[in-house]
């Protein structure tokens, strides 16, 4: 019934059953702190820079989700009404900031399962270019411009949207443009230059995941007899524990991780693209 993903009704029974126990997503809340060394980061960008491609690091990090995603796909399931859906189509939401004011609009961004670090980039540029204009840019800034002139109704409208969305009947144009049905939303807060943060994941919505980065700092690691400081980008995850299985989880960022200390590995389409589900 739902308009944005499919039911998931061979799933692993505990992950059948976990949904009502742990019924609401703030109540399954798992957390983690992860430090990206920059090095080999900062070594592609230079390199990419010298050909032409202006990439960074915001951009770096989506393109090792994306390719992450293709690879497991439990990533894009998300828990709505006790049910498990795997999502039909793949979107970052972001918040971006308006230029020279403390205005900010949040939208999401669509991506293909296919997609290399190129195609993100282009994605992602044309995405904060469209954003950071003046006015509402987006089809939510019109929504909530829309919510904001009934006063007098708002708490009803925003009930009536809950329920319908509790029960599959939001149509798929208010989810097309809801920044809180989508498969991750990432917030960069080191371009305010301010230390990343573990964000709740939103109870209204789909969202399964929530990451953010941080500004830039010095991590001990010790190599050999030694203890050196490596310059580390600091993300702050949260996640929906009822998707995947911790097991799946750390799966999940070892491979994040290995794409990021070898970014060249996000170039062309990736190897592998998981359908199966289980």
């Amino acid at each position: 019934m739902r308009k944005d993903g499919r039911r998931v009704k061979d799933a692993d029974p505990i992950y059948t059953l976990i949904p009502y126990i742990l019924r609401y997503r703030y109540d399954s809340m798992n957390m983690i702190e992860i430090d990206i060394p920059t090095a080999p980061m900062q070594a592609y960008l230079s390199e990419k820079r010298k050909q032409g491609h202006r990439f960074s690091h915001l951009g770096l990090v989506l393109a090792a989700y994306v390719r992450t995603a293709a690879e497991y796909p439990l990533l894009n399931r998300f828990i709505v009404n006790k049910r498990i859906y795997q999502r039909n189509d793949f979107s970052i939401a972001m918040v971006v900031l308006k230029p020279g004011s403390l205005d900010e609009t949040m939208s999401k961004m669509y991506f293909n399962m296919e997609d290399d670090i190129f195609a993100v980039h282009e994605t992602m540029d044309r995405f904060i270019n469209e954003n950071r204009a003046s006015g509402d840019t987006n089809a939510t800034d019109n929504i909530m411009r829309t919510l904001l002139k009934l006063p007098g109704l708002l708490s009803v409208v925003a009930g009536l949207l809950k329920w319908m969305d509790l029960h599959g009947l939001l149509p798929k144009s208010l989810i097309k443009a809801s920044p809180f049905h989508t498969s991750m939303t990432i917030s960069n807060l080191a371009s305010i230059r301010t230390n990343h943060i573990f964000h709740h994941v939103y109870e209204f919505g789909t969202t399964s995941l929530l990451i953010t980065l941080g500004n830039m700092r010095e991590v001990p690691v010790r190599k050999g007899d030694e203890i050196v400081f490596e310059r580390c980008l600091p993300m702050g995850v949260v996640m929906d524990e009822r998707i995947g299985s911790g097991v799946y989880f750390a799966a999940v960022f070892h491979r994040f991780k290995q794409y990021i200390a070898n970014p060249a590995l996000l170039e062309g389409p990736p190897k592998i693209v998981n359908t199966k589900f289980e």
